[in-house]
This record gives C-alpha cells, structure tokens and sequence, in this order.
C-alpha cells in the first residue's frame, strides 16, 4: 500500500460541523493577546474555548476583545462556565454567551465542586446539561472519568463528553487510562480528554487510546515557549491519531525477533 492510498482521517464532527484539527485549545493565561494569536495559529486548532467569566468577547467595549484575535470568522469560538460552582450559574452564563455571540450554540459546561481540585460537580452539571439542552444548546461537557456519568449525559443529549484526564492544570496527565478506555467503548458522541495533559506525549497516549480529540490550555499557555509547545501538540495529535488508526501491537511477555525466520543459515 501506498502512502496514497492510506484512507485520509475523515476528521471530528461535533454537532453536525467536522474540523480537520482534533487539538481544541483554550484561551487563557496567555502573556498577552499577540501571543494567544501565535501559539492558537501554531496549534493549528480550530475550536478555541472562551471564558465567558474572564475573557472579554464584547462584554467591555473599552477594552481589548479576544475576537480580535482569534476572530469567529475563522475559528469556531466555544464559550465555557468556568468559574461556575453551580448549574444556575452556568446556565445563565451560557445564554450570555449566546447573546454576546449572536445566537452561537455550541457551548462547554463546566461546573466545578470546588476551588482547590476544580473537580466536577455531577450532580449540577448534569442538572445544567439538562437544562442547557432543551434550551436548543449543543452542549460539550467537562465530567469526572466516570463511565455512569458520561453515559448519563450522552442520553441527556450532550452532543460531546469530556473526562478529565487528572485535575486542571495539574500536568499530571492521564491516570486513569482503563476509566477512559469504557467510556470511549460506550459512547456513540466523541469523548475529548479535557484537563490533565502536560506535554505532548500526554496528547498523543490519549489519542492512541481512541479519543475523539483533546483540549488543553495550560500545557500551552505555561509552557516556557508556548508557540513551540502548540506545534508540538499538533504534531502530537495527528501522531497519536495515525497510530490508534494503524493499530499498535499487542503486547506480550516474549520476545519477537523483528527479521523472517524462515530461510536462515543454520
């Protein structure tokens, strides 16, 4: 077979649009706007999540507005509750965004337990999922590794579920690889590893386990030369993507030799 005719990644569809890119960054935490615009151009991501709490998208109009540079006409925006502790919160910080972003429905949930491990609330988030559903929201949505939950959500009608890989921000990366490996197995939306990645191995396992795609932001954002770090992080999702489609070897408690036996001088 020829490199031709390997059958191209069809790529990641979420609520009816397909992207090319399986890296979603975030955009926070960035020095400045200038650097935000290269390591996202250098990512090569195309959805870009927004923190409707801390990022000024219009809200301000004195102020300097993320959409300048990472501007809807060229990336799909994805409006996210950080910051929220409860699903009224949530809520209605979505339908801001809705507002700010003239009628714009794809949306990530989050809904923390807590300052200090930022671990999901299930219980609010699947009470916010629910309502933000039926509101005509498509809904991706940050959740524990829990295989109950994301099914759960799934059958509210979240169009995307998103576990956590370890806490936010923590460049643990993955822990739980068998937790994810069920969810992914169960699921008939795209699981996307959000939270946890630290470096572009992190991406790449994630994406050899069979995940849809990863989303990150501090990985990037923190690194010391976070336009270096998106490029690898590209690279490293299109290898762990190619490698998950190639289909790895099984691993085994004996050796293999790697040339034919058959032929060899005795």
């Amino acid at each position: 077979m020829t490199t031709e005719n390997i059958q191209q990644d069809p790529g990641l569809t979420i609520a009816g649009k397909t992207y090319r890119s399986r890296l979603l960054v975030g955009s926070g935490k960035y020095k400045d706007l200038e650097q935000t615009r290269l390591a996202t151009e250098a990512s090569g991501a195309e959805i870009i999540t927004v923190a409707i709490r801390r990022v000024n998208i219009g809200q301000d109009p004195n102020a300097p507005s993320l959409l300048d540079v990472v501007p809807p006409t060229k990336y799909t925006i994805l409006p996210n509750t950080a910051g929220c502790y409860n699903a009224k919160d949530a809520v209605y910080t979505l339908q801001l965004a809705r507002e700010l972003l003239n009628g714009h429905k794809l949306v990530k949930l989050e809904v923390l337990g807590d300052e200090k491990t930022l671990f999901p609330n299930m219980p609010e988030t699947l009470k916010a999922a629910e309502t933000l559903v039926k509101d005509g929201f498509d809904v991706m949505v940050y959740c524990s590794d829990d295989p109950i939950q994301a099914k759960m959500l799934e059958e509210i009608g979240c169009v995307a579920v998103m576990p956590l890989a370890s806490l936010i921000g923590s460049g643990m990366g993955i822990l739980n690889p068998w937790n994810l490996s069920l969810i992914i197995e169960q699921s008939k939306v795209p699981v996307l590893v959000d939270a946890g990645v630290g470096t572009a191995s992190d991406a790449a396992i994630a994406m050899e386990l069979g995940c849809d795609g990863v989303l990150m932001n501090t990985a990037i954002a923190g690194a010391r030369d976070p336009i270096r770090m998106a490029r690898a992080m590209k690279l490293a999702i299109e290898a762990g993507r190619e490698a998950y489609l190639a289909g790895r070897i099984p691993k085994k408690f004996a050796a293999s030799p790697s040339s034919p036996m058959q032929g060899r001088a005795t």
